[in-house]
């Protein structure tokens, strides 16, 4: 039985040119939207013929590739090794640009708990705890992202059912139990730095795990 959630409306949308830091360059059509549950300001950025794709989709062809990327400052901006949400972040808008479709950037900070907490999880991580214990050790759950308002996003968009680019089987699952039809998963690349290591490793036990 799926979930249900209140409407969310489109707020805004602008055209954005990108240019990132290794030179890609593509535009973006952002878009950003009112009612959503949790009260952030999260944004989707249509990619490639994302209007085409949904055109397509909704005429029984391919789903319109989506990823939902959550915020991470010292990784998606600051380039820090210790994840691999960086390369992941723009890995994700080069495909999404090809095959059409969107990327939601979700303002859920270290899995949820916030910037101060990520990093006070770094420290614990530095004794030798991996990142869920960490993130258990201060009080949290392992991962504490909802993606109910993801799910607002792309109703409001307009998108039913989508190929999820994602190694984490529980965006998967939280989707499909908000309505969201998950036609196939996508694998992102394997971004393996010598600091970030024991990061990916507790991410894939993790998933093996379940």
């Amino acid at each position: 039985m799926f979930e249900t959630l209140p409407g969310a409306t489109m707020r805004t949308q602008v055209t954005v040119p990108l240019r990132l830091l290794d030179g890609y360059s593509t535009t973006a059509r952002l878009f950003s939207f009112n009612g959503l549950v949790d009260g952030r300001e999260h944004v989707a950025f249509g990619l490639g013929d994302w209007s085409g794709a949904l055109r397509r989709s909704a005429d029984g062809g391919a789903a319109p590739l989506v990823r939902l990327h959550s915020e991470c400052l010292t990784g998606d901006i600051f380039g820090s090794q210790r994840c691999d949400c960086g390369p992941q972040l723009r890995e994700a808008i080069e495909r999404i640009t090809d095959k059409g479709g969107f990327l939601l950037y979700l303002r859920q900070e270290g899995r949820g708990i916030g910037l101060y907490s990520k990093l006070d999880a770094y420290a614990l991580q530095d004794t030798g705890l991996d990142t869920y214990e960490a993130n258990i050790a201060l009080g949290h759950a392992e991962d504490e992202r909802d993606y109910s308002a993801a799910a607002q996003m792309l109703d409001a968009l307009g998108v039913s059912r989508i190929a999820l680019l994602t190694n984490n089987p529980d965006k998967a699952d939280q989707l499909d139990q908000l309505g969201v039809t998950v036609a196939s998963v996508v694998p992102t690349g394997v971004f393996l730095s010598p600091a970030n290591a024991g990061y990916l490793a507790a991410k894939a036990n993790r998933a093996a795990a379940r």
